[in-house]
């Protein structure tokens, strides 16, 4: 009860300062790196890796393990804002996740507990966080909720994970790359569609 309190108040004070501050792009365009995850039933340990798409929009792959019966993979989109520079800020988000898992069911006739293993599992995913990047080193504090669709009895299961990754590409780097494809995109559209004064040009020169 206690934890669902904190993380209540954690999730309203992270709203109200999402809703006065204005979006901005991350520090980082590309980190991997290392997931510790844990929830009620199982610890797990992972690989994650977060790559910018837009201003302040990310996209993270996971793929966590406990390494006895539960192994699943996460594909997630989420907007970042700032909380105190854009080396520090919270993001949200959501997508979804597929697994082979374990399934625990209750029989109310017999009192027990049936758990059956190397289910395979889909859900939805959601994602409340805080990050920071320090040193080309980003850290990130998450809760992460799923909502089951398929292949387990639990229809709603939440994760804490810590993450560390680090930077592989700068966000300035990645902007830079993004003007010098941009630039060379449009040499090429000028030399294979020539204005009417290059034509004109052009045609002189054919005479």
């Amino acid at each position: 009860m206690k934890n669902k309190k904190h993380l209540a108040g954690f999730t309203t004070f992270v709203l109200l300062i999402g809703l006065n501050l204005p979006t901005f792009s991350q520090s980082y365009g590309t980190s991997a790196g290392l997931r510790f995850g844990n929830n009620q039933d199982y610890r797990t340990i992972g690989i994650t890796a977060k790559q910018r798409l837009l201003k302040g929009v990310t996209a993270e792959a996971i793929i966590q393990s406990d390494f006895t019966a539960n192994t699943t993979a996460h594909l997630l989109l989420a907007r970042h804002r700032p909380m105190i520079s854009k080396r520090f800020n919270y993001y949200y988000g959501g997508g979804l996740s597929v697994g082979m898992e374990e399934s625990r069911q209750k029989v109310p006739e017999s009192m027990q507990v049936v758990t059956t293993y190397g289910n395979p599992t889909m859900g939805i995913d959601f994602v409340l966080g805080v990050e920071m990047t320090l040193m080309k080193v980003n850290f990130s504090l998450d809760y992460k909720p799923n909502i089951n669709l398929a292949g387990k009895e639990q229809w709603y299961a939440g994760q804490v994970g810590i993450s560390v990754r680090p930077v592989l590409v700068k966000g300035k780097e990645q902007q830079k790359r993004k003007r010098q494809k941009a630039r060379k995109k449009r040499k090429a559209q000028k030399k294979s569609n020539p204005g009417p004064f290059s034509r004109f040009i052009q045609g002189i020169r054919n005479q």
